[in-house]
């Protein structure tokens, strides 16, 4: 055992990137196989004869030499997705980021030691981000302990990615700036930004070559604060990175031309370890609603996030905490790992800080003033007015179920995560009368730089099963069983997607090479039952599980009539957000929760009906 020990501590969290497998291209004639089961619920059988014949038209024609292509690029990258996805999901993509794209959460920190309290902002503020910098040396030394799926390694690229790294805005398509190393690869920059009343301060956070203690971090926050609470609102240049991406690139390029300092000071920020968010609101927060908060994170004030920054930390005038990130350098994930490191490190110390007490001579906090005019300010403010007039127009919700949780349905011999898919899948189908196409994420970090694939949970099995549980002439027992089937049918899926075996991807990369090809585009992707599924972005169920610690997620909708649904489990509860968008008559993220609670005892219920 202690050997084992060793050896484990010995590992280094990037020591298998170079023998990761390669992302493999599926088969073609299975992502097509498996495409055509998962638009049936969704069509008529005239529509959905016409889409087979598509099918079959594509995979002997055009799509076997598309296919062809894909294997040829294939043979000369590790991941022959990785670029285009970054480019079509992020990159290229030109609505504004920081409410369409981003991702946020609140930190479980109010279940214990640090519950809402006035005048504890910078204290735990310090304490908090003492933690995040502990966590960034020992990513730095590389002692991360490297994730993995039984004994076989998970890519870790990700984790890269989470400090000193920044989205810049471009004309057509923005970039990704990463300056982390760790300490082998050479220097990595060591300054904080922080974020108060529209103006940007940064100070570096190793004093003499040592990590500066929370009180040496709360004596600087506490200068900034003052600072900004006795003297004018600053210019609020940050509110630029909520703007649609070309504009915003626009604006840029003109702040620069207005004095070349400028970029000196946008580079302090790219740079930066992470953004600290000062914010002045306190938002309510309960461990069983977490509604306000997590809706002050994802669209709360512009002037205090850096919308394009990989981490923003924001801490709340009442001592409760989140973050906001941009989705482009990393998955969730990255985020779950760091906040729950975090949360157990609070916890363990009680929420105070247990190490010494002696503050050294360190220089202040240098501010950042940048260089602007009428036009900026003209900028500014109509940044401001387009972001404040969306977020008014988004609903949100968090709720935590706490009649059961994970101990429960393991009992029953569910899977959890499926379980809650399947209770969306009802809850959609009793609000709304029909199918919810549904995507729900499924990660490939078996693979080299691997990501994201999707699992269409809104399968002909479940939607049998929706149908019978509206069916008062079915039986308890027909229920159970077809629940099951959708159980089953949903458990391959995600094994599948998570072995390289989707179909999503696969199609996305086919398309991509028609039009690189310059060809016109397949027939298979303007069919109308290609988007009608799902395909191209329109989900109208954008789902994720955030994982099984305590820690949440919430994002904005991938469509103007969807949802965006995202959950944790645990063993005594569940806890989901949704969102969705005022302006849309027909959605109401209220009652899709409410349903989805409901839809939990009635699966619940069908599971304690005996068997045949």
């Amino acid at each position: 055992m202690e050997n084992q020990l060793a050896k484990s501590t010995e590992e280094r969290t990037f020591q298998y990137q170079d023998s990761l497998p390669s992302l493999p291209v599926p088969s073609l004639e299975e992502s097509l196989k498996k495409y055509l089961e998962a638009v049936k619920p969704f069509a008529n059988e005239e529509e959905y004869k016409n889409t087979e014949a598509i099918v079959w038209k594509f995979q002997n024609g055009i799509g076997a030499k598309l296919q062809q292509k894909l294997l040829q690029r294939a043979k000369g990258k590790r991941n022959w997705l990785e670029e285009w996805w970054l480019n079509v999901a992020y990159l290229d993509v030109r609505i504004p980021s920081q409410l369409n794209v981003n991702f946020g959460g609140p930190a479980s920190h109010i279940e214990h030691y640090w519950p809402p309290k006035e005048g504890t902002q910078l204290e735990r503020g310090s304490i908090n981000l003492w933690h995040n910098l502990n966590y960034w040396q020992q990513l730095r030394k590389e002692k991360l302990a490297v994730e993995k799926v039984g004994n076989t390694p998970l890519d870790m690229n990700q984790f890269r990615m989470l400090f000193s790294t920044c989205k810049i805005p471009g004309i057509t398509k923005d970039s990704i700036i990463n300056y982390f190393r760790t300490e082998s690869e050479g220097h990595s920059p060591s300054h904080l930004a922080v974020l108060c009343r529209g103006r940007v301060f940064v100070f570096d956070v190793m004093h003499e070559g040592y990590l500066m203690t929370a009180p040496e971090i709360q004596r600087q926050l506490t200068y900034i604060q003052k600072k900004c609470h006795s003297e004018p609102d600053g210019p609020g240049v940050a509110a630029l990175t909520t703007e649609e991406r070309t504009r915003w690139a626009k604006a840029r390029e003109y702040l620069i031309s207005l004095n070349p300092e400028n970029l000196t000071l946008l580079e302090k920020i790219q740079s930066s370890l992470l953004v600290f968010c000062l914010d002045d609101d306190s938002p309510h927060a309960t461990p069983e609603d977490y509604s306000q908060v997590s809706a002050k994170i994802l669209n709360g004030d512009p002037t205090v996030r850096w919308g394009d920054k990989s981490y923003n930390l924001i801490a709340f005038s009442n001592g409760v905490f989140g973050s906001n990130c941009d989705h482009a350098p990393f998955d969730a994930m990255v985020l779950v790992k760091i906040c729950y490191y975090i949360d157990e490190n609070i916890l363990r110390n009680e929420g105070r800080w247990k190490g010494s007490e002696k503050v050294r001579d360190i220089p202040v906090p240098e501010e950042l003033v940048f260089t602007v005019d009428e036009k900026v300010l003209n900028d500014i403010n109509q940044a401001k007015a387009q972001y404040f007039k969306q977020a008014a127009d988004l609903q949100l919700v968090v709720y935590a179920f706490t009649s059961f949780g994970k101990k429960l349905t393991k009992k029953k011999q569910l899977h959890p995560d499926t379980f809650i898919q399947l209770a969306l899948q009802l809850a959609y189908y009793r609000l709304h009368g029909r199918p919810g196409c549904c995507y729900e994420t499924a990660m490939t970090r078996l693979f080299y730089h691997g990501r994201t694939e999707t699992v269409r949970p809104c399968t002909v099995e479940a939607v049998n099963w929706c149908q019978a549980m509206q069916n008062p002439s079915t039986s308890l027992l027909e229920r159970q069983c077809m629940m099951l089937e959708a159980f089953a049918k949903h458990n391959k899926m995600m094994k599948d997607c998570s072995t390289g075996k989707g179909f999503d991807r696969h199609l996305l990369g086919l398309s991509l090479i028609a039009k690189e090809e310059g060809l016109p585009v397949p027939e298979l992707f303007t069919d109308p039952l290609f988007s009608r599924s799902g395909g191209g972005g329109n989900f109208v169920l954008s789902t994720s599980l955030v994982g099984y610690l305590r820690v949440q997620g919430v994002m904005a909708p991938m469509v103007h009539n969807g949802y965006g649904f995202f959950y944790h489990i645990r063993d005594d509860r569940f806890v989901v957000s949704c969102t969705a968008w005022k302006s849309c008559p027909e959605t109401d993220a209220e009652k899709l929760v409410q349903q989805v609670f409901h839809a939990f005892h009635d699966m619940m219920q069908l599971m304690e009906t005996p068997h045949l």
